[in-house]
């Protein structure tokens, strides 16, 4: 894979452009949002290939504003707004990418791109199989996800686990600005068809860094805080969640490394086992269902893999098996530190079961998730 080099001196005018450009020179707060603008603006720049659309993300730059300016810049034949209309967004995508170009999609919010999933399963994901190899389908689609700002139902899902399950995607998902423009930059020069997954309740997140794309490689998981007694895994919006909860562990004794996953699929096998294997505790963190959500991959997998150096079963940090209830509530469905801090108390430090389990044979429905 082609790791593109950043474009110099971006002369944007949009409320985005000061961090990110400050970023380019030095490193200096820049949130998410302004990441992301950055990539794809250099993605533009340096690529005449490269195309930005979707619904709103001209003029109005977006819901989130993550395309602001760069209809100005670029000019409305390379970013430009559609219809309401997400399979055909998709499907007018993959026109494109069969001739050649290298569409970037946007799907307003996560719940939104339903309709496009037929397009994406069945074509998208499948056609590079179906022509065997012949016709590389060189697609970005965006979809802001995940809870945290106060949405509704339709709004806030965690759909992740839809395309993972989808053999031919690639699924991303960062969760840092600077991460986000690696990412992004990443997935853009990728001749495979990515779902980039953004937790939009990180859009604003700042961090002091310098975008760039060097660093750790599309499909590689990422260690951020080594520990040696615990593995917390999380990706998107909860690893700054399993960050707080790593940081208060310290304070009770407990070292926990933290993983960000970033690729979700293919997912980085040997980065988990080895620290798992290493630490012989892991939780698994996300905002998803609990139910054969993406966490029952990550136990599973590592279970498989770790079996005979595991001091205690892998837990799960999850949302409950509910629809995405109202803003008012959220944070009581939302993944915390203190959720987290509680699965670690229950790891068997003391080499004592988990008495929330003991009697789940004779009242299963009575054993909740974490």
């Amino acid at each position: 894979m082609t790791c593109w080099p950043i474009s110099g001196g971006l002369a944007m005018t949009t409320t985005l452009d000061h961090p990110a450009t400050a970023a380019r020179s030095a490193p200096a707060p820049v949130t998410m949002a302004a990441a992301l603008n950055a990539a794809l603006a250099d993605a533009l720049a340096e690529d005449e290939r490269v195309l930005v659309f979707g619904e709103d993300v001209g003029a109005l730059g977006g819901v989130f504003r993550i395309t602001d300016g760069l209809a100005a810049r670029f000019g409305d034949q390379r970013v430009f707004d559609t219809p309401l209309a997400e399979a055909g967004i998709v499907g007018t995508a993959i026109g494109m990418a069969m001739n050649g170009m290298r569409p970037v999609v946007e799907m307003q919010f996560d719940a939104f791109a339903y309709p496009a999933f037929e397009q994406i399963t069945s074509h998208l994901a499948k056609l590079r199989n179906r022509t065997r190899g012949r016709v590389e389908l060189p697609i970005v689609v965006r979809i802001p996800y995940g809870g945290g700002i106060g949405g509704v139902e339709h709004h806030c899902d965690s759909s992740e686990v839809y395309y993972t399950h989808t053999a031919g995607l690639r699924v991303l998902t960062p969760a840092r600005p600077a991460d986000a423009y690696r990412l992004l930059r990443q997935a853009i020069a990728s001749p495979d068809p990515v779902i980039f997954l953004e937790p939009k309740r990180r859009y604003w997140s700042k961090d002091r860094a310098e975008l760039t794309t060097s660093g750790p490689g599309i499909d590689q998981a990422e260690i951020i805080k080594p520990g040696r007694d615990v593995t917390i895994i999380a990706y998107g919006g909860t690893v700054q969640t399993a960050m707080e909860a790593a940081q208060a562990a310290a304070e009770t004794g407990w070292d926990a490394e933290v993983i960000d996953l970033r690729s979700l699929s293919p997912v980085d096998d040997a980065t988990l086992v080895r620290s798992v294997r290493r630490t012989g505790r892991a939780v698994v963190v996300h905002e998803a269902a609990g139910f054969c959500g993406y966490g029952a991959e990550i136990a599973a997998r590592l279970t498989e893999r770790c079996f005979h150096h595991l001091q205690a079963p892998i837990l799960r940090i999850t949302g409950f098996d509910i629809p995405y209830p109202p803003p008012m509530v959220e944070r009581h469905h939302l993944p915390t530190a203190d959720r987290v801090l509680d699965a670690l108390a229950r790891l068997q430090w003391e080499d004592q079961p988990d008495e929330r389990w003991l009697g789940a044979a004779e009242d299963p429905a009575g054993a909740d998730r974490a």
